[in-house]
């Protein structure tokens, strides 16, 4: 089955022509349309000169973009922090020990409970524009709990990580290299068959540098790909960890040294931002403008979890970055797209590029640049999963 979509007043691909789907770039042109045949897209041009298709969808003068790659989440959870919240807005400050609070409330939540929560989730993703998304445990911290939240994880996304190493749990906090000792043996064995990746906080009041390492090294053997939680709270190793590891991205990255963003630069390792955080915890929102002058690949993922962003919205993380890391509504919209990509390794999706899949936003506007000049403003109209439509306004 072939579906048209034409009358698109601006077709978002991120690929020009005669470019291979990894070359960088936010790539658009006007009076468009594609087509999609199965699960991938088949032709991309000008309107007039599309081909035929068994289906046709008038898009009326709107948008298409690729669908959002949210890069960084936290899904498997019980509970809520919205206390913790409202006492930062009230000015205290920021901590890696609410995560305490969450794993107490995921151990005593049922797998259907947990479920339940994970799915709504993925479904608000979803009506957002996400269409591809990673999955972290982190809540649970036993063996049996961080399996469980594994196995729930792999039924909503491929994009799996394992993220035992979230913080010390208060049974260990006697004994951190006890916890670490565990977090690379039985409770990785019990997460690796389910996961694709391993995730480490390197960050004070979490993992050191060297527990880091250890930690990435034993998930690597594994088969997991690394990536790092770095430099959130405060200037440190994480960034530097990460690139020592070859990670696919270094997630956070709020404070960055000029050597940071040179061992960033001269990596394969992408420089993700969650620009919800900063809006949720008070912290200063990093200089992605920075970070694009200097020649990083950047990414831009919402983060949910329940205590530092809880919010599933890549539309409002697009605005917060133009609007507050100082970049433009192209480079926003690319990071949110094929900077997700990059930063899970993937080429299929991302771009609306010939042969990807077939992952699709049409807004209710008539340009993605609305995506920050209209902030908080329900704007997606329609989303197509892997060639069929998945979601409605």
């Amino acid at each position: 089955m072939s579906t048209l979509i034409t009358n698109i007043g601006e077709l978002v691909t991120n690929t020009r022509e005669g470019d291979s789907a990894a070359s960088p770039g936010f790539a658009f042109m006007s009076d468009a349309a594609l087509v999609i045949d199965g699960t991938e897209i088949a032709w991309t041009g000008q309107a007039g000169k599309a081909p035929a298709a068994d289906e046709r969808v008038d898009a009326a003068g709107r948008v298409v973009l690729p669908g959002f790659v949210d890069s960084h989440a936290h899904l498997v959870f019980a509970g809520e922090r919205g206390g913790e919240f409202a006492a930062r807005m009230a000015g205290i400050p920021y901590s890696a020990g609410g995560i305490r609070a969450t794993v107490m409330a995921t151990r005593a939540a049922t797998d259907a409970e947990l479920g339940r929560n994970l799915r709504a989730l993925a479904a608000e993703m979803l009506a957002q524009g996400i269409t591809t998304f990673e999955c972290k445990s982190g809540y649970g911290l036993t063996v049996a709990d961080e399996a469980r939240s594994v196995a729930l994880a792999a039924e909503v996304t491929a994009e799996v990580t394992y993220l035992g190493a979230h913080v010390v749990p208060p049974e260990f906090e006697s004994d951190p290299a006890g916890y670490v000792d565990l977090a690379c043996g039985p409770m990785l064995e019990a997460c690796a068959p389910r996961a694709k990746w391993v995730d480490v906080f390197c960050e004070r009041g979490a993992f050191d540098a060297d527990q880091a390492r250890v930690i990435l090294a034993a998930g690597r053997a594994a088969g997991l790909q690394p990536r790092v939680h770095a430099n959130q709270l405060g200037h440190g190793p994480g960034v530097q960890v990460a690139v020592e590891a070859g990670a696919a991205s270094a997630d956070h990255c709020t404070y960055l040294s000029d050597g940071d963003i040179d061992a960033l630069a001269g990596s394969g390792t992408v420089a993700t931002l969650l620009p919800g955080v900063e809006f949720s915890t008070r912290q200063p929102y990093p200089d992605a403008r920075r970070l694009f002058d200097a020649g990083l690949t950047v990414a831009i993922a919402t983060d949910c979890n329940p205590g530092s962003c809880f919010t599933s919205s890549m539309p409002f993380c697009i605005a917060l970055a133009v609007r507050d890391m100082r970049i433009t509504t192209q480079e926003a919209v690319w990071a949110a797209t094929a900077g997700g990509a990059r930063a899970l390794r993937r080429d299929d999706v991302g771009h609306l590029g010939v042969g990807a899949r077939a992952d699709i936003v049409m807004l209710n506007a008539p340009s993605h640049a609305y995506l920050a000049y209209r902030p908080g403003v329900p704007q997606v109209a329609s989303v197509w999963l892997g060639g069929s439509l998945g979601w409605q306004a």
